[in-house]
């Protein structure tokens, strides 16, 4: 037996063995906390409210070396090729090295070329800003993103988390090939004053491609100046000239960036727009600092190694199948969305980087809200559903608005009580003595009691840092992508390709015909002939 194939028997042992074990009970050592906690940079992160304990994690960590992270990882950092379906390196670290990094593939450097289009990148940010470059109306007052997966939740997510820091002009995102989605965002915009932003690497997305063809009628029938008011984020640089864009206002990267990584590059435009170069330049900044510190720090002290050692004990030791992101701010109310694709895009895999099928489950269901309404949604389910679900909780120690500090207060009391409440929970005989004191007794107290006692053990874990910045932003958005890095070196699994996406976007391309009445349906199984006549009945 090879030596990942004993770490993981023996970690189901552990798993097993902690059957009936209790959270709470751990916390009989006072120094639990200070064991079982973290500080990088200004993030803690603690984990003590789970049922780890020394030999769990020590088992853990053998996993992780056993299954080689740390050659791995310096392969990932040296540009080898990774993603080995696509043969292609994942180097999407280099977008936020800074003027002092170095990267390079097969030897050829690959940041001269990155910092080239970087500066075009920013001087254009500079110059919407600043009002030099205008629409036929004007300087622009708003920006529409037009994009899909990767090129639409990264930067909306960051342009919403980062709202205090933005002093440009308006962003807006589309990303549904749902004509209501374009139609909502464009209804009250000047087209005469309007930057879209058409973000597709290959420029042939359906989704992506169908929006910015509507997008562009709609500013040209509206008087806007396609030429000077449209910018693609694309590598295909003549199919954005044959759509009608100049040749300056096409911004390309490299096929080593994956969408749902590509927050850090030319993707992220309408962050720089929003919040400006100099604040884009510190969220790049807090990323490279979690690479620093991934790339340097001991296994057994290194925050995306120890967060994917939890998830690895929550999903594949324990067999809790999902885990729920719950940012307790409301400016991260997209951030579950976002680590959604990162993390089941990446670890949604059933075979081996060897192409065999793996041996342990492999990615969690990520799901979540920002707290506090979360708590008003599915915490019901968390507390007493029959499925534990492990909770990461994030919460900054206080927020940008002085004059509401008091919010922020409740704020970060909500998030400490759930974490402590999933915990803790509520024994029936403490039920009982609370209904006592209310004057409720017998058969009937004993009746109520079933239904207001939780049973507690529900683990958690809370990222607590200062305030949210672009720099802590950028550490955050790092660590999970290095957490998800972690977790498939563990299970052998590629976390760079994206192959199950692919079949549903080409059987979408021959329906299409079909829905038009230009092709028999004649192949397709008789759920999907039957859904094509309902559906071509009804849309005249």
């Amino acid at each position: 037996m090879g030596a990942v194939a004993a770490a993981w028997q023996h970690l189901q042992r552990l798993g097993q063995s902690a059957q009936g074990d209790s959270i709470s009970a751990l916390f009989k050592d006072e120094t639990r906390f200070a064991r079982f906690s973290l500080q990088a940079d200004g993030l803690l992160f603690d984990y003590s409210k789970t049922l780890l304990d020394d030999t769990r994690r020590a088992a853990l960590l053998g996993l992780v070396q056993a299954a080689g992270l740390e050659p791995q990882r310096d392969a990932l950092f040296a540009g080898a090729r990774v993603n080995e379906s696509e043969s292609r390196p994942a180097l999407h670290m280099a977008w936020r090295a800074g003027a002092e990094g170095q990267f390079a593939i097969d030897g050829q450097d690959v940041m001269a070329p990155l910092r080239a289009t970087d500066a075009r990148l920013m001087a254009f940010a500079k110059a919407v800003r600043a009002g030099q470059v205008q629409g036929a109306g004007g300087p622009i007052c708003d920006v529409v993103n037009i994009g899909i997966g990767g090129s639409d939740l990264g930067p909306a997510m960051a342009v919403a988390a980062l709202a205090p820091y933005a002093d440009g002009p308006r962003c807006h995102f589309v990303s549904n090939v749902d004509g209501a989605h374009l139609h909502d965002c464009l209804a009250g915009l000047d087209p005469r004053r309007t930057l879209v932003i058409v973000a597709s690497k290959t420029f042939d997305t359906l989704e992506t491609m169908t929006n910015a063809a509507s997008a562009r009628g709609w500013m040209q029938a509206g008087g806007g100046d396609l030429a000077a008011q449209f910018v693609a984020i694309s590598s295909a640089t003549q199919r954005a000239l044959d759509f009608g864009l100049r040749a300056e206002q096409v911004f390309g990267f490299a096929d080593w960036v994956g969408g749902r990584y590509s927050v850090w590059g030319p993707i992220g435009l309408a962050v720089m727009l929003a919040i400006g170069p100099e604040n884009f330049a510190q969220f790049r900044a807090g990323g490279a600092a979690m690479d620093r510190h991934f790339c340097t720090s001991p296994l057994a002290e290194n925050m995306p190694v120890v967060f994917a050692m939890v998830g690895l004990w929550h999903r594949q030791v324990l067999g809790y199948a999902t885990r729920a992101i719950v940012p307790y701010d409301q400016r991260l109310a997209l951030l579950p969305a976002y680590l959604q694709q990162l993390e089941m895009e990446s670890n949604g895999k059933s075979v081996t980087r060897a192409g065999q099928p793996v041996a342990q489950p492999t990615g969690a269901v990520v799901w979540g809200a920002a707290g506090t309404g979360g708590q008003h949604a599915f915490f019901q389910l968390l507390h007493q559903g029959t499925d534990i679900v492990p909770c990461e909780f994030m919460v900054a120690a206080q927020g940008h608005e002085a004059d509401l500090a008091h919010h922020h207060r409740l704020l970060v009391a909500n998030c400490l009580a759930q974490a402590e409440a999933l915990m803790r929970g509520r024994a029936a005989s403490d039920v009982l003595a609370m209904l006592a004191a209310h004057g409720v007794h017998g058969a009937e107290a004993q009746a109520l009691a079933a239904h207001r006692s939780f049973a507690g053990n529900r683990p958690s874990v809370i990222l607590a840092y200062d305030r949210l910045s672009p720099y802590r932003l950028g550490q955050i958005l790092a660590l999970y992508e290095h957490r998800v890095f972690v977790e498939a070196v563990a299970l052998g699994i590629n976390p760079f390709d994206q192959w199950g996406v692919e079949l549903g976007k080409e059987l979408a391309q021959a329906l299409v015909p079909m829905l038009e009445g230009r092709e028999e349906s004649d192949g397709k199984d008789g759920s999907t002939r039957g859904l094509l006549r309902f559906l071509q009945g009804r849309a005249g």
